[in-house]
């Protein structure tokens, strides 16, 4: 089995693209690397290490699990509340330098210079639409800082259905078409979609299939790491070319009864 180590990830990381004072947001499989001495603590220092000085590092530390009679809202500690996320989230989350926003549904754990900056306020500013809560990809949240900073979006030894930042781009795209209603209609078609952990309908398009659609653009970058492949791109393109190609043909990348709803939006947009 091949051995890695904290310098190899560093150096991987500096090849996929992290600069000094970076934010480095990741989702990653701690086994796919083979073995890492150190383990996950060494993956994180590793990633810290290729965005030093003046680092941080980022993953998403979800505690729902998408039964509500289990994860009540309520019920969530940002201090004690474990991830499902794996081990590498876990370990970051459970990191004495760590720090977490308050979100039950979409939390972010963070190390590094602006952790603190990066997971505090989460849910203030404007509520946007998700199927969790309207807080969870506020304009104000880690996932709005990942944005707004052009963050390195990282993936190791996993895909882009692993990929958070996803729900935020949904988020928006659904926000855009409701912002195009009269305003006495916007309660109407927002109580028709998901919402307060209610699955009703939304667009959830598949994270492989736009991964292809942005490797043909030329925005991600494949390095090798240990017995794995480390995929890394820059978050502002994700998010903008992502929901470019959303734009142009939205039937293509949801259910036809998501599409059904679009098509209804568009034509009370135009009454």
């Amino acid at each position: 089995m091949t051995e890695v180590t904290r310098r190899d990830i560093a150096a991987a990381f500096r090849a996929a693209g992290a600069v000094r004072g970076d934010t480095v947001m990741f989702h990653g499989s701690l086994r796919s690397m083979g073995c890492v001495q150190g383990g996950a603590a060494a993956v994180i220092d590793g990633i810290l290490d290729a965005s030093s000085p003046g680092g941080t590092v980022g993953a998403a530390t979800l505690w729902y699990n998408g039964n509500p009679a289990e994860c009540r809202k309520e019920d969530f500690d940002a201090e004690t509340s474990p991830t499902w996320t794996g081990l590498l989230a876990e370990t970051l989350r459970k990191d004495p330098r760590s720090l977490r926003s308050n979100s039950f549904s979409h939390s972010v754990s963070a190390v590094g210079a602006r952790a603190r900056e990066l997971t505090e306020r989460h849910g203030e500013g404007r509520p946007y639409p998700s199927p969790w809560s309207e807080e969870s990809f506020s304009e104000i949240s880690p996932w709005s800082k990942f944005y707004l900073w052009n963050a390195l979006y990282a993936f190791i030894g996993v895909d882009m259905d692993t990929c958070t930042m996803k729900h935020y781009i949904e988020s928006r795209f659904v926000a855009e078409l409701l912002d195009q209603l009269p305003p006495e209609r916007y309660t109407e078609f927002r109580s028709q979609i998901a919402m307060d952990c209610k699955s009703i309908l939304w667009i959830f398009y598949p994270g492989a299939q736009m991964r292809a659609r942005l490797e043909e653009k030329g925005l991600v970058t494949k390095i090798p790491l240990g017995n794995t492949t480390l995929m890394t791109i820059r978050t502002r393109p994700l998010v903008d070319a992502t929901l470019d190609i959303l734009r142009a043909a939205p039937e293509a990348w949801c259910s036809p009864e998501f599409a059904s709803w679009i098509a209804r939006v568009k034509a009370a947009r135009r009454s």
